[in-house]
């Protein structure tokens, strides 16, 4: 589950304009072969009569250029919003089965009451009172609560235990709260430009000052729980919002209210290092609001969460739609 430090609100109308492939920039020229095996790790899992027969037929293993093309139209999505690309990873964190002196902070699994009542506590409730002490509720313990934050707002991870070997964790489920930006409010307080605002600086930030560093923590309310998925294998991704392992550079986190888990999306990412590739929309996060807001994967570790943590780029995001349910959302004016 990716999630990014800014966000915006959602837009209640939508454009569609039905593109041809020559018109996405640099399709020629990507790795289809690499984006047909993403997409065949999560097809299967889509249920309707559009989906169920293109995926039956890429189980035929034809040419992956010629699958996309033959069987999909490119859409351009515009909900009236600037298209914004940011980046998540799976952090690593340091932690322990047991609380120690050294790792005091708990990764929680989801209590019951979390579930059952929307919205639950906020954040601050929850870490300040006793109402999750006692009930077993932990999965493992952590060193550092700036990375358990952080790990929040990403959704999944691992954590390396003392013996060596290490629990991975991915998201059960929140509180309810929506989720608010704590890059946007150092912004607001007018400690940084919001093009200084990264992960990294944020971190820094906390850690320079404690006190103020956890209220900054506590203005989002939003608290995320996890379960353990260590039966994921080591050299595979994480679980996305589909529940299969996500894939480094080739899985996106979108908005499911305008594009369909699973999708294939073309990239058309700008910035100081543009990106064009063709992409499967695998996983969701709390704050990927809107058509053109794409949340790219990176990968596993610190060197992953470093690239991740400056991506915040224009750019456009085409969905690719099977033909039929492509040209369904045109108006009758535009066939």
């Amino acid at each position: 589950m990716g999630a990014s430090l800014l966000a915006g609100p959602l837009a209640s109308e939508v454009k569609y304009d039905v593109l041809s492939f020559d018109q996405l920039d640099g399709w020629a020229e990507d790795n289809h072969a690499a984006a047909f095996e993403t997409f065949l790790n999560t097809c299967k899992d889509m249920k309707d009569p559009d989906w169920n027969a293109v995926c039956a037929y890429a189980q035929s293993r034809p040419d992956p250029r010629d699958f996309f093309e033959l069987l999909f139209r490119p859409v351009l999505m515009n909900d009236g919003k600037e298209a914004l690309f940011t980046g998540y990873f799976e952090p690593e964190l340091d932690g322990s089965l047991t609380p120690t002196s050294r790792f005091r902070f708990p990764v929680y699994e989801m209590p019951a009451e979390a579930r059952q009542n929307r919205p639950w506590l906020t954040r601050q409730e929850i870490l300040e009172t006793d109402v999750m002490d006692g009930r077993d509720l932990a999965i493992a313990y952590v060193d550092d609560p700036v990375e358990l934050f952080f790990l929040q707002i990403q959704g999944s991870g691992r954590i390396r235990l003392p013996n060596g070997n290490s629990v991975r964790v991915g998201y059960r489920g929140s509180n309810g709260h929506n989720y608010r930006s704590i890059g946007q409010e150092l912004v607001r307080r007018g400690v940084y430009q919001a093009h200084q605002v990264s992960a990294q600086v944020i971190k820094n930030w906390v850690r320079r000052n404690p006190i103020e560093g956890q209220d900054l923590l506590y203005h989002n309310p939003s608290y995320v729980f996890f379960r353990e998925v260590s039966k994921v294998p080591s050299d595979k991704g994480p679980l996305g919002a589909m529940n299969r392992s996500i894939t480094t550079m080739r899985t996106v986190a979108i908005d499911p209210s305008f594009v369909r888990l699973g999708s294939p999306v073309w990239i058309e990412k700008d910035g100081k290092t543009p990106l064009r590739r063709l992409m499967i929309a695998q996983d969701t996060g709390s704050a990927i609001k809107g058509a053109q807001r794409a949340d790219v994967f990176f990968g596993t570790g610190d060197e992953a969460g470093r690239q991740a943590g400056t991506v915040r780029d224009p750019g456009r995001m085409i969905v690719l739609m099977p033909i039929q349910r492509a040209y369904a959302l045109l108006p009758e004016s535009a066939i």
